[in-house]
């Protein structure tokens, strides 16, 4: 049984569509990013850089407990415990973890800034604002180079490095994109989003997801300087 702390926002669906695909059980326990539940001691005993998803393998290694945060690194773990969306030989090893860090050192940081500047800013700074909806399109160039020759991120063969970044891609108009302009970005995130593991995964939380404005308090968990607090070990 895996216990996995998220909330359904692009990094927790990673995790949700993992274990769906990889049909391990588990049990959601919602983190509310917007209330503050990621700074509650409890939550970084586990995830000590108060993000999430982190989760709790309850069989982990030796039969014993194994938390886990950083979501490329428990996308890695699930694969390897499960023997699936991993290939076995080296190169193809490789292949998906040049793509999954791809995704975790450029796709999350980078989309993650286009969508703060270009949606949550309470006024628009255009130094920000075209900086990283430039470096969002550069990134869909990137990615739909590499499809134009590839049925997946990492080769022929869907794998973690597809999970790990269809969920930011899947909100290409907060980032400003056109996906007619990048045509194997468009087939290849059709063709994820047809997956009956991936539907289960989105579902996740759903009746949580923000809807309107966010309010005052939402703003100062997420934004403020709340995050910014020295806290002490438990």
């Amino acid at each position: 049984m895996i216990d996995l702390y998220t909330w359904p926002t692009p990094n927790g669906h990673k995790l949700h569509i993992m274990l769906e695909e990889v049909r391990l059980p588990y049990r959601i326990i919602p983190i509310n990013i917007g209330r503050g539940d990621q700074f509650k001691p409890a939550f970084l005993k586990i995830s000590p850089n108060n993000k999430m998803p982190a989760m709790v393998d309850l069989d982990g290694p030796g039969g014993r407990p194994y938390a886990m945060f950083e979501s490329g690194a428990m996308l890695a773990y699930l694969a390897e415990k499960t023997g699936k969306l991993m290939p076995k030989s080296a190169r193809g090893r490789f292949d998906v973890m040049q793509w999954l860090m791809f995704q975790m050192g450029t796709v999350g940081p980078m989309l993650g800034q286009t969508h703060h500047f270009r949606n949550y800013t309470p006024r628009r700074i255009p130094y920000a604002f075209e900086r990283y909806s430039n470096e969002a399109l550069r990134i869909y160039g990137v990615m739909d180079r590499r499809l134009s020759k590839n049925g997946y991120l990492a080769g022929a063969r869907y794998s973690i490095a597809d999970i790990a970044t269809f969920p930011w891609i899947r909100l290409y108009e907060n980032q400003g994109i056109d996906l007619d302009d990048f045509r194997h970005v468009k087939r290849w995130l059709g063709a994820i989003d047809s997956r009956p593991a991936v539907q289960r995964g989105l579902s996740v939380l759903a009746e949580h997801r923000r809807r309107g404005k966010m309010d005052a308090r939402s703003r100062e968990m997420l934004y403020g300087t709340t995050q910014y607090k020295r806290r002490r070990a438990a």
